[in-house]
């Protein structure tokens, strides 16, 4: 695979805005089971990934604290802090922070977007404002050596 355009691509192309949502086919597939699987999967890491969520495993968590506590074993507590609130509460926590990072990357590579979309537009204005500048010096060289000028 090469990585190197032609000038012609070069000049056709134009920067193309890719945001999370629009590679969710890529993951599942764009079939109809694709779409079901990835709604679902969205759907659960929308509800489980919510601040709510982690308020209510943590709430869940700590019905069981006393038991463990009265236990006085401390691996029972160690395993109830570790296997129970840390494994119940983290899990929404992290996946709010994983939606809030892909939030401020759907709205960076908005932001890059605008300003490529803008370079390209002024690096072809300027393109096309070098072609005619070539145009008109061929035009006077031809002409200061006596040369007829041909359109080009």
């Amino acid at each position: 695979m090469t990585t190197k355009l032609s000038l012609a691509d070069a000049r056709a192309h134009l920067p193309k805005l890719v945001l999370n949502r629009h590679v969710h086919e890529q993951v599942h597939g764009e079939g109809t089971i694709g779409r079901i699987n990835t709604r679902l999967a969205l759907t659960v890491t929308k509800a489980v990934g919510s601040m709510w969520c982690a308020y209510a495993f943590a709430l869940l968590a700590l019905i069981s604290l006393p038991a463990a506590i009265s236990t006085h074993d401390p691996i029972i507590i160690v395993a109830w802090i570790a296997q129970t609130f840390l494994q119940l509460v983290l899990l929404p926590i992290i996946i709010v922070g994983q939606n809030v990072q892909a939030a401020a990357s759907d709205a960076r590579a908005e932001s890059d977007h605008a300003t490529l979309m803008a370079i390209h537009t002024l690096t072809s204005e300027v393109h096309q404002i070098a072609e005619q500048q070539t145009k008109i010096l061929v035009f006077l060289q031809e002409r200061s050596e006596g040369q007829p000028a041909i359109n080009k």
